[in-house]
């Protein structure tokens, strides 16, 4: 089953310097996770708590893991402390889908 990476970021303490560095560092750092299917971020979300939001896809829970214990894994970590000064909460979890049409 398909395994979704999700990232809620509150409020930063500066707007435009969190917009510049995820823009320019962080979602290239993010490209490069072995196994990543998809990658899709809104930032400056209007009437929510959460500032930016950030998914991932990947195959399965397995290949989520292999790419968070990887070195590009690694860095992505090592960057949110730089630009996300408001914290960041991550969830992961099976993607169930349903048919609308």
């Amino acid at each position: 089953m398909t395994q979704r990476l999700l990232v809620l970021y509150p409020e930063p303490a500066d707007r435009a310097a969190f917009e510049q560095h995820y823009r320019d560092v962080h979602l290239p750092l993010c490209a490069r996770l072995p196994g990543v299917r998809q990658i899709s971020f809104a930032i400056g979300i209007d009437r929510s708590p959460y500032f930016a939001v950030f998914a991932a896809t990947f195959d399965d829970a397995e290949a989520l893991r292999a790419a968070l214990d990887s070195p590009e894994g690694q860095a992505v970590a090592e960057d949110v402390p730089r630009y996300a000064t408001g914290g960041a909460t991550v969830i992961d979890f099976p993607v169930e889908s349903f048919d609308v049409g």
